[in-house]
């Protein structure tokens, strides 16, 4: 027998009520109220609490915001770097990596006289200065190390912030020797110098290019000159693609960032562009340095002084033209001061101030257990060191 299936026609289908539309439309209109307010305040927000809510959330701290100190092994020799939150010290005994709380996670035996380390974003250097030694780490671990021959020296050795690295070494029967690895560390140009002595080199952080800090004559006359190489260049290519000369200044300090190539000298700071031309000089005025950083973005962080002793002296910001865009008298006498993003740590007898590039106040911190050292981080954390005791300082 067949059976037939019988059809029921659907109900219409309701549009939503009032009441729900209402309230999608107070919904949608608070997103974008939200959203347009957010845009309009970004540079208002203070972004890096989250930041460091979220690196350092596992870790104990007190009301002030401090960790626990824990112990180092290092000395008076000793060169410091903040790695990922954590501190990598480096000795002439040995390179040793804490974590926030203390945590010793890398610990290699070497034998150097004159330790150093350069840190980029995720990873630090550390080599002897005169010696043969360099070893790089990234995350926890080692993930490069160098020896050179007998005979040879390591001058210096910086990273940019997608890895690679350059060396700049003396060999024999040249002045000076600069090559370039790659992120893999793999050797991927070399250049060798017998007119000028290299004293040291730094890449751009596109990687593209390197910038060579060279001494010797313009003629009759003494100076120091950024030569510009790109690394495309044929073997066939020797000479630079751009020279900025810098006059008789020594110099003590380099970096490459977005607003081109800071050299710091021992009488003013030089910004130099990729073009070769100088952009901006900050002439030191006859004053002493006492105290610098160039990890701020897009600044210079210079403490100047009338007097070689005695505590006043002068914080100023130098942006990327050569002008100071900030001063700020100091009366106390300042143990350390340190520059990274936004960030400017003057760590003084009684207390540890940390400013925006404006030198506003950001937080201050009273009690700093006795600290001589500050290093700071560009999520606005701060790790302090006395002889042989470390601590984080996390802002809340």
């Amino acid at each position: 027998m067949e059976v037939l299936e019988s059809k029921k026609k659907a109900p219409p289908q309701k549009g939503p009520g009032p009441l729900r539309r209402a309230l999608a439309f107070l919904v949608t209109l608070a997103l974008v109220i939200g959203a347009v307010a957010l845009v309009a305040n970004r540079d208002k927000l203070d972004l890096d609490i989250l930041r460091r809510w979220s690196s350092y959330r596992s870790l104990s701290r007190s009301d002030s915001g401090q960790t626990e100190s824990f112990s180092y092994d290092g000395g008076n020799s000793s060169s410091f770097a903040a790695l990922d939150g954590g501190l990598l010290v480096c000795s002439t005994t040995s390179i040793r990596l804490y974590s926030g709380n203390g945590t010793l996670s890398t610990d290699r035996t070497v034998s150097m006289e004159h330790p150093v380390l350069d840190s980029a974003a995720h990873a630090a250097v550390a080599y002897d200065a005169g010696g043969r030694d360099l070893f790089v780490y990234s995350g926890k671990e080692e993930v490069f190390s160098l020896s050179l021959k007998e005979g040879d020296s390591l001058l210096s050795a910086r990273l940019n912030d997608s890895g690679s690295l350059v060396v700049t070494a003396q060999e024999s029967g040249y002045k000076g020797t600069v090559t370039v690895y790659d992120s893999s560390y793999q050797a991927v140009m070399r250049i060798k110098l017998s007119s000028r002595f290299v004293s040291d080199a730094v890449l751009s952080p596109d990687g593209k290019s390197v910038a060579l800090l060279t001494l010797g004559l313009d003629g009759s006359t003494f100076s120091s000159r950024v030569e510009l190489y790109r690394l495309s260049r044929t073997a066939e290519d020797v000479e630079p693609d751009r020279i900025c000369v810098l006059g008789n200044s020594v110099s003590l300090d380099l970096r490459w960032d977005s607003d081109g190539i800071w050299v710091l000298g021992d009488a003013a700071l030089f910004i130099v562009g990729t073009d070769g031309a100088l952009k901006g000089t900050y002439d030191h005025a006859g004053r002493y340095l006492k105290g610098y950083s160039l990890g701020g973005d897009g600044c210079a962080v210079l403490l100047l002084g009338k007097y070689r002793a005695g505590s006043t002296a002068d914080l100023t910001v130098v942006d990327s033209t050569g002008a100071a865009s900030a001063v700020q008298t100091l009366d106390e006498q300042v143990f350390s001061l340190s520059a990274a993003g936004k960030y400017i740590a003057v760590l003084s007898g009684g207390q540890l101030d940390i400013y925006d590039p404006s030198l506003e106040l950001y937080r201050t911190l009273d009690t700093t257990q006795g600290a001589r050292r500050v290093i700071q981080q560009s999520d606005g954390s701060t790790m302090l060191m006395n002889a042989d005791t470390a601590h984080l300082y996390v802002p809340n």
